[in-house]
């Protein structure tokens, strides 16, 4: 009988094993549908966010509608040449009932005025709002640089 009982416990572990491997296949799938952006897990490359966000961090993101990214928010949004960035809004304009963000990083000394083609960064390229936990932002220090490293980052 304990030959039963062992083998249903190695059934189960197994189980298991093939459930967790399932979800880490499909975690950025999984994180889409949860957080409704196309980019719910993003990293941080090079220093226009620094102190805050370094190089290698990695940061999640939600897409909430255009009227709820507030100044002070960082989002994810796509350049004009389908690059992500990742900056902090530090205005919001609404025109033509379409909403604009302005743009900058935290060590840059001037906003993102050749991204904008407008008034600023249209709601269409925002890929989502940065994550914060308690009013902090929600970050994974230095886990990033393996993808960077494995893109060539």
């Amino acid at each position: 009988m304990n030959i039963g009982k062992i083998n249903k416990l190695e059934i189960i572990k197994i189980l298991v094993i093939i459930s967790f491997l399932l979800i880490a296949l499909n975690i950025k799938s999984i994180l889409l549908y949860i957080t409704g952006s196309d980019t719910p897990i993003a990293v941080v490359k090079g220093y226009s966010m620094f102190p805050l966000l370094r190089e290698g961090d990695i940061v999640f993101a939600y897409k909430p509608a255009p009227n709820d990214i507030h100044v002070g928010d960082i989002i994810i949004y796509k350049s004009i040449d389908g690059k992500l960035i990742i900056h902090r809004v530090i205005k919001v304009v609404i025109e033509d009932n379409r909403y604009y963000y302005v743009t900058k990083g935290d060590n840059n000394p001037i906003p993102d005025y050749p991204e904008f083609r407008g008034p600023g960064v249209p709601y269409e390229r925002v890929e989502g709002v940065v994550i914060k936990i308690n009013n902090a932002t929600f970050k994974i220090p230095y886990l990033g640089y393996l993808s960077l490293w494995f893109h060539g980052g």
